[in-house]
């Protein structure tokens, strides 16, 4: 097998033939196969319908010729042709029959067939099948080890994405490796973007246009054009990401140049497998220029040739197409693409709601079973390792009996040392036990931890429909702020089942998320202030963490409602937690408002804003301070315990 990869690199350095008339040469369907699979951009000078008559044609006269070997050959690489066009339940339906037959593939034939089955259950959204795929590679030893952040991240679960990519691609990245580093970094930024930490993404994208800056620029590694396209390729894909940041926190200036280069780059240097990126990032821009009043430039990237090939694009495109009707008051036409989105949304969202928790139970349990299998496998090693320890003990001890007599002083050692072996794998059992039950004890706790979150969205789904059916100014204000409280309090439930440490929360990407979650209450204020949050490195038991969580709820409320009332342009909010001691802790919040007003302390005895706080501050053994006279806005703060 390895003498026809070394005739195939020959013979396509010898000519100057095309890829195709190339694979037509070539004697034997080995060097055909390897030819097909291992050649950049196959499709170069002929198209893929080009190549699956080619390929049609050898299949055909390989089952003319009874020849299975071939027919095996040749289906797999008829299969990849599907897949590349598009059409992977074909792919899939033909790999699936060659799959029945693995037991007789040679190890390269099995690697390319199981490759080729993992790709179309990741297009086909087929999860566990898709699991089922890589374990069998690592149990034929075709890799070493399974990773599932990208199936982790296609069903939501960023943050565990993120800990499984890290833990699984971080270790083979050498520190001089500029393009790899860059990919890393742009990858952390995409699971951090999709969970809700835009501003720890933007740093995290920042850093990986430095390292691709580097790579293009560094004069000491030669590039050849495949690589240097590579790169402007991946320089795209960032800067876009950059402008999606930008565009989340409402800086569409400062969005637009980096989206128009990333579209500009990956056209130049991609086919159509990153359309989906092109579509994002001209949406994204759409919004910029429906934001900044451009209809003219926000409809020239809202155009009907603008491909949306995954349901969010589609939602999307519909949600701007009405929201630029309605701001050129064109109502009717709002009005359509307004339902046509809510008749997709609600079209998809109950069956794919549905599906998601199948196929994200599915997962789980697979990874659940993953984890025993190796834990399965550990045990048996300690058996064996146990057994031969055993054994070697037997011996020692008819060496020992042999020389009884004359080294008893000898023999009370070494009964001594053998006890203690004894004991300590003792321990060790003992403490294996342990850690299952408290691993064991943690799944409990992290499914109640969920359980309540549900509870508390469901409450605030009640209040939504209340809110919906009450009439009442005061009583719809008062219903919000309800609900802004009770998801306050569902997010530190969230926060901890997702955190692997459940007795902690982490403060600063748990203020970020809250942030979020109070401006999407308050649409229409907020999006302009700056707000900094200093919490980095803060942990917070529960205990301590609801009372913070509510405080804060109402305090950056406040500041949305009250402090800008003449616009929050130049709106600054700063919130800083630092521990001072082990226990120990400091807070502060300020704004740069209007202040509190001048009957402020009246107003205390009767508002439940500021008797909430004052409770909640008690709960923290403390006593909330308030700066009324400082000289731009009003001041908050309090050591804590």
């Amino acid at each position: 097998m390895l003498l026809f990869f070394s005739g195939y690199g020959q013979s396509a350095n010898a000519t100057d033939q095309s890829l195709f008339h190339q694979f037509q040469e070539l004697a034997t369907t080995d060097e055909k196969m390897a030819f097909f699979f291992n050649e950049e951009d196959l499709y170069r000078e002929n198209s893929t319908y080009d190549w699956l008559e080619l390929i049609t044609i050898n299949l055909n006269a390989a089952i003319k010729n009874d020849d299975q070997d071939d027919i095996k050959r040749f289906q797999l690489m008829q299969a990849r042709i599907f897949y590349d066009l598009g059409d992977y339940d074909k792919s899939l339906a033909i790999t699936k029959e060659l799959m029945e037959q693995i037991e007789d593939l040679d190890i390269y034939l099995s690697s390319k067939l199981l490759d080729l089955m993992d790709d179309n259950y990741g297009q086909l959204t087929m999860y566990p099948e898709q699991i089922d795929i890589r374990e069998k590679k690592r149990e034929m030893g075709i890799m070493e080890s399974v990773a599932f952040y990208d199936i982790y991240s296609n069903l939501g679960m960023y943050r565990k994405a993120m800990d499984d990519y890290i833990a699984n691609v971080k270790k083979n990245i050498e520190e001089d490796d500029f393009f790899g580093q860059a990919d890393y970094y742009n990858h952390l930024g995409n699971f951090l973007r999709l969970d809700g930490s835009t501003p720890t993404a933007l740093s995290y994208y920042k850093k990986a246009k430095g390292y691709i800056d580097v790579y293009l620029e560094s004069v000491t590694r030669r590039k050849s054009e495949k690589m240097l396209a590579d790169s402007d390729l991946l320089k795209g894909v960032i800067e876009g990401n950059i402008g999606k940041c930008h565009v989340d926190l409402k800086q569409y200036e400062e969005a637009i140049p980096f989206l128009e280069s990333g579209i500009k780059k990956i056209k130049e240097n991609s086919d159509r497998a990153y359309s989906s990126e092109i579509t994002e990032n001209s949406l994204a821009i759409s919004e910029c220029y429906l934001q900044l009043k451009n209809y003219e430039k926000a409809t020239d990237y809202l155009s009907d040739n603008l491909q949306t090939s995954t349901t969010e694009n589609l939602l999307k495109k519909n949600r701007l197409l009405s929201l630029y009707y309605e701001l050129t008051q064109d109502y009717k036409n709002s009005s359509h693409y307004l339902r046509r989105e809510i008749r997709i949304r609600d079209s998809i969202s109950e069956n794919e709601s549905q599906l998601r928790q199948q196929q994200l139970s599915t997962v789980m349990m697979q990874n659940l079973k993953y984890s025993q299998d190796m834990v399965a496998e550990q045990k048996l090693a300690l058996e064996k390792q146990r057994t031969e320890n055993l054994e070697k003990d037997k011996r020692n001890s008819l060496v020992l009996i042999s020389l009884l007599f004359t080294l008893l002083g000898f023999a009370g050692l070494v009964y001594a040392y053998l006890k203690s072996i004894k004991n300590q794998r003792l321990i060790a059992e003992q403490k294996y036990i342990i850690e299952n039950s408290l691993v064991e004890k943690d799944s409990l706790l992290k499914e109640i931890h969920h359980r309540v979150k549900n509870n508390l969205q469901m409450v605030s789904s009640l209040l939504s429909l209340q809110t919906k059916n009450t009439r009442s100014k005061a009583a719809i204000e008062a219903l919000e702020e309800g609900k802004s409280r009770v998801k306050a309090m569902a997010l530190i439930h969230q926060k901890l089942y997702q955190n692997e440490d459940l007795s902690v929360i982490e403060m600063q990407s748990y203020i970020e998320s809250l942030i979020n979650s109070v401006q999407s209450v308050y649409k229409k204020g907020g999006h302009n202030i700056n707000i900094t949050v200093d919490a980095e490195g803060v942990e917070l038991d529960i205990d301590r963490a609801i009372p913070f969580g509510l405080m804060l709820n109402e305090l950056v409320s406040n500041s949305f409602k009250y402090a800008f009332p003449h616009g929050d342009e130049n709106g600054k909010i700063y919130i800083h937690i630092r521990k001072t001691g082990e226990q120990e802790g400091y807070f502060e919040y300020a704004d740069n408002g209007v202040g509190l007003p001048e009957d402020s302390e009246e107003r205390a005895n009767t508002s439940m804003g500021i008797r909430l706080m004052n409770r909640l501050a008690n709960q923290l053994q403390t006593t909330l301070n308030i700066d009324r006279h400082a000289e731009d806005g009003v001041r908050y703060w309090f050591n804590f315990k």
